[in-house]
């Protein structure tokens, strides 16, 4: 298909690494578990369509988050394909867990408000920190890439608004840390692009360099892409999505699905971003799954595409 067309725009960066979560923070929310056989394929597909980096699973306790109970059973069967497989560890048995099954690529998942850090991990913000240090420290002596993740940079349920400086708190406590990446969450999704310039300058004056940061956004008020191109703008390379638009949060009620990375890839393609990804095989991967889970794709690019099909 000859459209989009492309208009690149010279102020944006050549090329975008999509960091797909579908697999993950996806599938995590989903009200009943998902076959593993079916993850597996999920993210085998998600390979074949281009993506160079799928988040797979989280070594969680069950009880958290029942839907990746299978984390020992799913990860050995994608292991071995040809891209980047991050894990979510919460803590060191997390980390074991991961580490026993060859994992490569972990993330730690840390919030900016105390509120959501009492409700995902029953901690304050500085005893999270200080419970991912030993988990941060021992990933990177092994050799793993660490990412970290931050909730809630731009809005909390229970606090409304959250100042930029105890955003750069704590995302700077992560760099500080070690972790290689920092995904900056709107967890809520009510950013604008305004307040995403905002806190990606203040991240740079805290020292924190545009070159460690990715971006996270939610749909919930239809703000993700045009909050995703203000990050691009700033220099920002590396974006979190979901495939089919996949996932809300369950600790934050009023989350909504995902950028879906349909949409993303719609975006970037028009742009003359490079991503690597196949458009048409990502949507049939879409189709597929939103048939496994009976409903279909938020994503409007995937009900516009598949639609004229």
């Amino acid at each position: 298909m000859s459209l989009p067309m492309t208009v690149p725009d010279p102020a944006l960066p050549a090329r975008v690494r999509i960091h797909e979560v579908g697999a993950r923070d996806g599938l995590q929310n989903e009200k009943t578990a998902v076959p593993t056989e079916v993850k597996a394929e999920f993210v085998r597909r998600l390979a074949a369509a281009g993506l160079g980096t799928i988040e797979a699973t989280s070594f969680v306790h069950p009880k958290w988050v029942p839907q990746l109970a299978d984390a020992e059973e799913l990860f050995p069967l994608v292991r071995d394909l040809p891209v980047r497989l991050p894990v979510l560890v919460p803590n060191e048995r997390g980390l074991d867990r991961a580490l026993a099954l060859g994992a490569r690529e972990v993330a730690v998942f840390a919030s900016a408000t105390e509120s959501f850090a009492k409700a995902n991990l029953n901690r304050t913000v500085d005893e999270a920190l200080a419970m991912f240090a030993p988990t941060v420290t021992r990933a990177i002596e092994a050799g793993l890439k660490v990412r970290g993740y931050l909730s809630m940079c731009f809005g909390d349920p229970w606090e409304g608004a959250v100042p930029v400086e105890q955003v750069v708190r704590v995302t700077k406590a992560l760099a500080d840390m070690g972790c290689d990446e920092l995904s900056l969450g709107d967890t809520i999704g009510v950013a604008t692009p305004g307040h995403v310039q905002a806190l990606l300058t203040g991240l740079n004056e805290a020292g924190v360099p545009t070159s460690r940061l990715a971006v996270h956004f939610h749909d919930t008020y239809g703000q993700a892409l045009s909050n995703t191109l203000a990050a691009l703008r700033h220099g920002v390379t590396t974006v979190d999505a979901s495939a089919g638009g996949l996932g809300g949060c369950p600790y934050a009620k009023s989350a909504t699905g995902n950028l879906a990375t349909e949409d993303l890839v719609w975006m970037l393609d028009g742009l003359g971003i490079e991503t690597g990804v196949d458009l048409a095989a990502l949507t049939a991967t879409s189709v597929w799954m939103a048939e496994q889970l009976g409903r279909p794709s938020p994503s409007r690019t995937v009900r516009a595409l598949s639609h004229k099909e």
